[in-house]
């Protein structure tokens, strides 16, 4: 697919910062043993990758403002754009050596994502996708699955850790929704989750309480692959509240109705 202006400047910021984070992950396993422990280290490249796609998209697009997990939100000289970024999404993944994990990267216009870009170094896949154009994987078009019966959807979702309060309530949904599907997984990139589900590996995908950068750009590219994408809790906004419930059009309504119960 060729892409407009803005999404291949998104794309190549997100290659470029994909480098430096494979490089920094080939030394995170060195760092597991030392006394610091790498998680200081995890930060550097978190902000070093930050620093490489602000350099690259505000060079491009100087009056867009900006929203990222590191460096927070800045209005631009143009009220009506703005950048919203995660630099590593999966940090906790990245810290434990685990090869799962993703540069986010999302465009907004007038409070609408108009164009996303999730990139997994690691693995190469670069998911992508702009408003009415289609989403795609490198270079497939990528379509929401074809799977209509519970019992042989697979979904995906976040656990709550360190003594969040939506533990009771996720532990409530997940014993509603692990008897009637062949399986819930939990990856720890909510980004990728996103992706997945675009590309038909997962049936669906929720979560509360996350970051307007983990969902943005994920958002989009389930959309413009078929998929039904709404907030949890009916009347709250996706970006703004940071919870999403998603899946393809045959399961949607009936993992809504499970984890809404």
């Amino acid at each position: 697919m060729q892409g407009s202006a803005n999404l291949n400047i998104m794309m190549k910021a997100a290659r470029k910062a994909g480098r430096s984070l494979v490089k920094d992950f080939r030394e995170v396993e060195n760092l597991q043993v030392s006394a610091k422990g790498p998680g200081d280290f995890v930060s550097k490249a978190d902000i070093a990758a930050e620093a490489i796609i602000r350099e690259e998209l505000r060079t491009s697009r100087p009056t867009y403002g900006w929203l990222a997990e590191e460096s927070g939100e800045e209005a631009g000289e143009d009220p009506t754009r703005r950048w919203i970024v995660d630099p590593l999404d999966g940090t906790t993944n990245f810290l434990h050596g685990l090869p799962h994990w993703a540069v986010s990267i999302a465009l907004e216009h007038k409070g609408h994502i108009v164009a996303g870009v999730v990139f997994d170094p690691a693995k190469d896949e670069m998911f992508f996708a702009e408003k009415g154009q289609g989403s795609y994987m490198n270079d497939t078009r990528l379509r929401v699955s074809g799977r209509y019966k519970m019992i042989e959807g697979l979904f995906s979702t976040g656990m709550p850790f360190g003594g969040r309060s939506d533990l009771p309530e996720t532990l409530k949904e997940l014993g509603r929704l692990l008897p009637v599907c062949s399986g819930v997984r939990r990856f720890g990139a909510a980004a990728l989750d996103l992706a997945y589900v675009a590309a038909g590996r997962y049936d669906g995908f929720w979560e509360r309480n996350l970051n307007a950068w983990d969902i943005a750009a994920g958002v989009i590219i389930v959309k413009e692959a078929g998929g039904l994408v709404e907030p949890v809790t009916q009347g709250h906004n996706i970006i703004e509240d940071g919870e999403v419930i998603c899946a393809n059009d045959a399961m949607f309504s009936q993992l809504a109705k499970i984890v809404r119960a």
